[in-house]
């Protein structure tokens, strides 16, 4: 599955994704992959990667990065700036586009396969 995260710095992507892994269960520390590009977690007898892609200028530092690897069809890819390498990731399941208001954040979320609009209808 892939999860596509849109929104402006400060909009909450990774406050998400630390809200996903804890709600699986995960105790640890949920950090931002900022600087390290991808964070890799183990829980609940999946493998997920989030990955932020928000310092990445071209293909070329996809390819050096080795990340074509973590997209072989077992894990859970949750991207954020996926437009940073969009022709180099595959289509996303799920998009989620947060968005600053005044008070509070904005979430659209949309399926665009089969198994995105399963996930959705089990929310």
């Amino acid at each position: 599955m892939v999860i596509y995260l849109r929104g402006d710095l400060g909009a909450g992507k990774t406050t998400l994704v630390r809200g996903m892994l804890i709600a699986l269960g995960y105790s640890g520390r949920v950090k931002s992959p900022t600087y390290t590009l991808v964070e890799p977690y183990h829980i609940a007898e999946l493998d997920l990667r989030h990955f932020d892609l928000y310092r990445m200028h071209n293909g070329q530092e996809w390819e050096s990065a080795g990340f074509r690897d973590e997209f072989d069809g077992r894990n859970i890819l949750i991207i954020e700036w996926p437009e940073r390498a969009s022709n180099l990731i595959p289509r996303a399941d799920i998009e989620i586009d947060l968005e600053i208001l005044p008070r509070g954040r904005n979430a659209e979320i949309h399926a665009n396969t089969e198994i995105g609009k399963q996930c959705l209808e089990l929310l």
